[in-house]
């Protein structure tokens, strides 16, 4: 058997680099990564684990007395590393030309992320590119085009209404498109526009049920909340945000074992280390990050009304998945910090980043590491358990059985 160590990790399972991506294994390459922790996404943790990759997909995993790892399979140590699921963001806004997509979709994939689903904004003209393994690259998901009330001087995109009719047929065309999930948006950005009604809502959930779609609700107020709730919504896009929960919606939540909650965390408004993102980035963008990255209390305050209230969600067992908005690759290993920040463990972070999201977007190969799925993992050079930001030490990433090119970032 071949013994190699990390740093030969994609000589020994990739056939090569095509531009700049790493291109698939063979299907009959067998590859055995030795001697890590390994965070399995579901709350288990295997010391001195033992992961078989055969092709694209996990054949077996587990402690290393108890995995055979099979003849003439390479042998890779990970002694000293931690391995975790890679993240999957049910929450971002991508780029709207094939090849700014595919430069987004390989961006996550070189910070860590398999899948990510966006929210609303896309036409129906790249919804296609989901069925595509594309190399190098997260997987895409779509809402497609979600539904607002008229909001003249925000993207025209989404479905403008003002009846329930025309929601119905919204829903409709969307369902039409076989888009992954509805996104609607409850909000007067301010008291700048009108609100979706409980009227208007409520049938879009009804219609959307009807055609086997779930619903996701971006929000800003609680009373809104329990309406949506009430009507049968089934993913919040967004934590409440303009005051503290109270029991009433704590109560709600726990009547409904199935509803998700993404809590897509504000910037905490604290000034931050950013210089785990200098070398992934241009001079430029790394500069403009710095000059806002100040401490700003009104920001704090926001983000502590947030905080609390994922704190309280978290503790009265809600279903927390993980997301981002916007089209920041990196932004998962923010949001891990922010979630921490707002009281959850590590470990039920991970979780939420990885077997949570990818439930949510119904990835049944992704988000834990077990046999028979996609072999999409990332191998950290510190325990994420002892400090959340070790998911941001990342030593290499594997994506469908291929190490992701890191040694230049994707430009």
């Amino acid at each position: 058997m071949n013994r190699v160590n990390l740093a030969a990790v994609a000589a020994v399972i990739t056939l090569g680099f095509l531009g700049g991506c790493a291109m698939p294994v063979s299907e009959r390459s067998v590859t055995a990564y030795e001697g890590a922790r390994l965070i399995v996404g579901d709350g288990r943790v295997i010391e001195n684990a033992t992961l078989v990759v055969e092709g694209t997909k996990i054949a077996h995993v587990g402690g290393a007395a108890d995995v055979r790892v099979p003849a003439g399979a390479t042998r890779v140590s990970l002694a000293g590393k931690t391995v975790i699921p890679m993240i999957i963001d049910t929450h971002v806004h991508l780029s709207d030309t094939r090849d700014a997509l595919i430069r987004d979709l390989r961006m996550r994939a070189y910070y860590g992320v398999s899948a990510a689903l966006s929210m609303g904004t896309d036409g129906y003209g790249l919804l296609d590119m989901r069925d595509e393994a594309i190399p190098g690259a997260a997987r895409f998901r779509s809402a497609g085009r979600g539904i607002t009330m008229p909001e003249p001087g925000r993207t025209t995109v989404p479905y403008w209404i003002t009846t329930a009719a025309e929601g119905r047929k919204a829903v409709e065309e969307i369902a039409a498109h076989k888009a992954d999930i509805v996104k609607i948006w409850v909000d007067a950005r301010d008291g700048k526009y009108k609100k979706l009604t409980p009227e208007i809502y409520g049938a879009i959930i009804d219609e959307a049920h009807k055609r086997g779609l779930r619903v996701t609700a971006h929000i800003f107020e609680l009373e809104d909340a329990k309406g949506l709730i009430r009507a049968g919504v089934d993913v919040f896009a967004h934590g409440i945000r303009d005051k503290d929960i109270d029991d009433e919606l704590v109560a709600m939540f726990k009547q409904r074992p199935n509803l998700v909650l993404t809590p897509n965390l504000p910037d905490r408004g604290v000034k931050a280390d950013l210089s785990w993102l200098r070398a992934s980035l241009p001079a430029d963008e790394f500069k403009k990050l710095e000059e806002a990255n100040t401490d700003r209390p009104k920001a704090q305050a926001l983000f502590g009304i947030q905080a609390r209230n994922l704190a309280k969600l978290n503790a009265a067992g809600v279903r927390i998945t993980l997301g981002t908005d916007g089209n920041r690759p990196w932004g998962p290993h923010e949001e891990m910090l922010d979630m921490v920040s707002a009281g959850m463990t590590p470990m039920q972070v991970i979780v939420a980043a990885t077997r949570n999201s990818a439930e949510l977007l119904r990835l049944a190969d992704a988000g834990t590491l077990q046999a028979g799925k996609s072999a999409d993992f990332i191998v950290l050079d510190a325990n994420p358990l002892d400090d959340i930001t070790n998911t941001r030490r990342i030593s290499a990433v594997v994506l469908r059985g291929a190490a992701v090119n890191r040694t230049q970032p994707v430009r």
